[in-house]
């Protein structure tokens, strides 16, 4: 697991409860793996955007991940872009989506990470098209 550098970030993921807490980490630990397959030399900044870890590179597209609603999770991609519609495109039968902004996801099912691997590996490099 690739430690947090930031304290802010930090705190942010220990005030979630633990059962959301295990699923984003997870989330943010598959967001770094996927940066690295990519390219070793990918550098992901890790910060906090309205609260929320956010996750960008030098030619992608942030995402953010955090609770979304009372009981799931999101990955938040920027409402101006074509990932959610993409996504949505190739995964409706997976994914539960939130308008043109998130994959939500219930944090008590296993995550499925082989698909959220290509939609963050999208999000990574959306503007180097």
């Amino acid at each position: 697991m690739k430690p947090i550098e930031s304290p802010a970030v930090a705190a942010v993921f220990n005030h979630y409860p633990v059962e959301y807490q295990k699923s984003l980490l997870a989330i943010r630990q598959l967001i770094f793996d996927t940066a690295d397959t990519l390219s070793p030399e990918m550098i992901v900044a890790e910060s906090l955007k309205w609260n929320q870890p956010s996750y960008s590179t030098k030619f992608g597209s942030p995402i953010r991940i955090d609770r979304f609603g009372d009981n799931k999770i999101a990955l938040l991609f920027h409402c101006q872009t074509s990932l959610v519609g993409t996504f949505r495109a190739m995964f409706a039968d997976l994914f539960e989506f939130s308008k043109n902004r998130a994959i939500v996801l219930d944090p008590k099912q296993k995550l499925p990470v082989k698909e959220l691997a290509l939609c963050i590996e999208m999000a990574l490099t959306y503007h180097k098209k």
